[in-house]
């Protein structure tokens, strides 16, 4: 039995902006996304929640930036949030769209 299968999607989270207004918000889709991710399934997690990936990367590299005091750490992490912001509003204008 995979994570999917085991988890009902009215056991997720609701989102409060889509339910009000009727338009996906900016993190719609980031639950289903680290579902996928748990099943295994990477492409899927990818196409529901394209910002996944550099968001896993971001909080990775600042959790051993705590430990590791890496140099050029500020330069990677502002990269690295630029790209995950970049990738999140870029998502939800392909959604309005």
């Amino acid at each position: 039995m995979n994570f999917l299968t085991a988890i009902k999607e009215t056991d997720l989270l609701p989102c409060l902006n889509k339910q009000l207004l009727g338009v996906d918000c900016p993190g719609c889709g980031l639950q289903r996304s680290v579902l996928l991710l748990f099943d295994g399934d990477f492409a899927g997690a990818f196409y529901m929640y394209p910002a996944l990936y550099p968001m896993i990367l971001l909080v990775l590299f600042l959790l051993a930036d705590q430990f590791l005091k890496i140099k050029y750490a500020n330069i990677i992490s502002i990269i690295l949030m630029i790209s995950t912001v970049t990738l999140i509003i870029t998502n939800f204008l392909y959604k309005l769209i």
